[in-house]
């Protein structure tokens, strides 16, 4: 009887306890002098999450104006402080020592494990190290080729869609994207029917990935141990997983069976060491990544992780930008003529295939890449665990606590981008970029875990977006305005959205 009544009496006065230590201790004192929406014992402001999945972008942007320039958000018993001063995100972002990731990045563990997105540490910084010559600009000139190829079979397709076509703009862009990510960074070309197959499969596993991982966000109070008692959401994690690690052990496997051929090719033809170092200063990334292996700084496990890590992110932030891109030109006519007058002078005298120093003549599309990057960055958002106290412009961020880094709300605070509602490429003009804070535009985020393919993505995209003008005029059909936008790692519509091509015959 005594044994019962301790029991009843640790559950009903546990979680009183814990919400006391967690509200009351040094990092929750300070935390809620941070202005924010009303919260509840245990539960903080999950309440406020349970709405439709594009009223919760909403009531974030709200809260950002609202409590400008900071606020405060309990997720349950974790609190984050969101920011999007530029002078705030400066201090984080430049800081070596707050590059940790936590509690949101926690959800994409299952399925990237360890890699460069996901991990801190020592382990960070010699990934870093190993991948960083993989996106050099000798070895970006190289993956034109590829872009080129990639290009020219969409407009190919496309044009063979018809006059006019109604295109659904994400899955248009996220297959050639991914197509590209892998042939170039990975060395494995998507190009079978079989390969087509499984590639559809991965986008969809990718698309299914989102949601849960922001099903698992919202409901931090589901611990992986319990997902057993919950098997709907449980065998769906597991399918999708399975799905996502097949994808990856395919590329691994094929690379890997090609490089160990090259190596055994290259022994039998006695190959100098000058020649040597040649080669491997032109390696693709997963190249690198099986060179390193071989020297001991990597195992099978490790290059699986950062291959998970780089084709999701090399493929799905890419066809995000196309997309929000297509959507804006096809509503902005004289932008997206302006952009097909400067695109018609090159690419009516190259035969189709582009080179890096015709994309540095594109200097209007950039800005129109630029301005649609500002209003839709693919990465809306970043996170960073605070391991010691850090001191922000407008506020001091306890230890233990997370930094939600809104680039979104940076992106359209009015103070630095005028009427930032309204689609103005020439906000990229070298004058105006020169005078607006440096800190004040963070599609790839910036300092030392910015994004180590922007090149490469700003090179694709141009690529993409140059053919796609040239050879189309755009139409709207969904408007950015009426578009219901997702929260969550990647910024993504909340539905299907298209756009009209027009094919233009010269």
């Amino acid at each position: 009887m005594i044994h019962l009544l301790t029991l009843l009496l640790i559950i009903c006065l546990g979680p009183a306890v814990y919400h006391y230590y967690t509200w009351y201790n040094r990092r929750g004192r300070l935390v809620n002098q941070i202005p924010g929406p009303p919260a509840v014992p245990l539960l903080g402001n999950l309440l406020l999450l349970y709405a439709p999945l594009g009223k919760i972008n909403d009531l974030f942007r709200g809260w950002c104006k609202n409590y400008h320039p900071v606020f405060r958000f309990w997720f349950g018993t974790r609190p984050t402080i969101h920011i999007h001063h530029p002078d705030d995100m400066e201090v984080v972002l430049s800081s070596t020592k707050c590059i940790n990731k936590k509690f949101v990045y926690n959800n994409l563990e299952p399925w990237l494990k360890l890699g460069l997105l996901t991990s801190s540490g020592q382990k960070w910084h010699q990934r870093r190290k190993i991948l960083t010559p993989a996106f050099h600009f000798n070895i970006l000139k190289k993956y034109m080729e590829i872009t080129n190829e990639q290009g020219k079979q969409a407009i190919k397709e496309s044009r063979a869609a018809g006059k006019e076509n109604d295109v659904p703009l994400l899955s248009f862009c996220s297959k050639y994207t991914l197509n590209i990510i892998c042939e170039s960074a990975m060395g494995v070309a998507l190009d079978g029917e079989i390969d087509k197959e499984i590639s559809a499969n991965y986008r969809k596993s990718v698309d299914k990935m989102s949601g849960i991982v922001l099903y698992r966000l919202l409901r931090p109070y589901i611990y992986d141990w319990m997902l057993p008692f919950f098997p709907k959401i449980n065998n769906r994690i597991r399918s999708v997983l399975e799905n996502l690690h097949g994808f990856t052990h395919k590329i691994v496997k094929e690379r890997r069976e090609y490089y160990e051929r090259q190596i055994r090719h290259r022994e039998s033809n006695d190959t100098n060491e000058d020649e040597s170092l040649y080669q491997k200063k032109r390696m693709a990334m997963l190249d690198l990544l099986l060179s390193a292996e071989k020297d001991g700084l990597i195992d099978d496990d490790g290059i699986k992780e950062e291959v998970a890590t780089f084709i999701f992110e090399g493929h799905d932030t890419t066809a995000m930008a196309m997309c929000f891109s297509i959507l804006l030109f096809a509503e902005n006519e004289e932008a997206q003529n302006r952009a097909r007058i400067e695109v018609e002078e090159i690419l009516s005298f190259k035969d189709g295939n582009l080179e890096t120093s015709d994309l540095q003549n594109m200097t209007y599309l950039e800005c129109c890449i630029k301005e649609s990057l500002r209003l839709f960055p693919s990465v809306p958002s970043v996170s960073r665990h605070v391991l010691e106290d850090i001191q922000l412009k407008h506020c001091l961020v306890p230890k233990g606590a997370e930094i939600l880094l809104n680039f979104i709300d940076t992106h359209r605070h009015s103070e630095f981008w005028p009427d930032p509602e309204k689609f103005e490429p020439d906000r990229f003009l070298p004058e105006r970029v020169r005078s607006r804070h440096p800190f004040s535009y963070l599609p790839f985020s910036a300092g030392p875990r910015n994004c180590i393919g922007q090149k490469f993505a700003m090179m694709e995209l141009k690529s993409l977006m140059a053919r796609v003008l040239y050879n189309f005029r755009l139409q709207a059909i969904d408007r950015t305005s009426d578009i219901k936008i997702q929260a969550n790692f990647v910024l993504r519509p909340c539905r299907p959205v298209r756009a009209k091509f027009i094919r233009i015959d010269r």
